[in-house]
């Protein structure tokens, strides 16, 4: 049977720590609404208008690399993102990754998709879902004030979704 210690090896002084610890935080006060970094959409309409807000790494929203903000991911990206009364995120998928949505303000319809068929459910405070790798997805804000909610992705770097040939995003470019 093996022995179970409890003794804290001192290896850092209390300036090591501190700077240590502040690594790794992201406040919010440092955090910032990118708008521009899905602005792209907006060329389907103005219901394809939100922002972004960085945590840690890029999400699936490409590379943000230079935003020294944002923690550097190493297992998983985490972001919240505002949507306005009535704004969308289009039908999407992320085929390399699960997504998690986890809504903190607001309304949030979200929609499976699977050829002509669509399963959505309404997710207020507190609610969560999960979508698995190679689900297409979309949301919708449906209610009358701003939804914020945190977006998580299962890798460090995911790859940009994809969008199906129906989708207002088909043929769209991010330049």
């Amino acid at each position: 049977m093996s022995q179970i210690t409890t003794e804290r090896v001192e290896t850092a002084d209390a300036a090591d720590l501190e700077a240590r610890i502040d690594s790794m935080c992201a406040m919010r006060d440092t955090r910032r609404e990118d708008w521009d970094t899905l602005a792209f959409q907006t060329k389907a309409g103005p219901q394809y208008r939100r922002a972004q807000i960085r945590y840690i790494g890029s999400g699936g929203t490409g590379n943000h690399e230079g935003d020294d903000r944002a923690l550097a991911a190493e297992h998983f990206t985490f972001s919240n993102m505002l949507l306005p009364p009535g704004a969308e995120g289009p039908e999407h998928t992320h085929h390399d990754v699960e997504e998690a949505f986890f809504v903190l303000e607001g309304e949030l319809e979200i929609t499976i998709h699977a050829g002509d068929d669509s399963a959505a459910r309404l997710l207020g405070y507190r609610d969560l879902i999960k979508i698995p790798a190679g689900t297409a997805r979309s949301l919708r804000n449906v209610g009358d004030t701003d939804a914020l909610f945190v977006v998580m992705l299962g890798a460090s770097k995911p790859q940009l979704p994809t969008y199906p040939p129906h989708s207002p995003m088909a043929g769209i470019t991010r330049d």
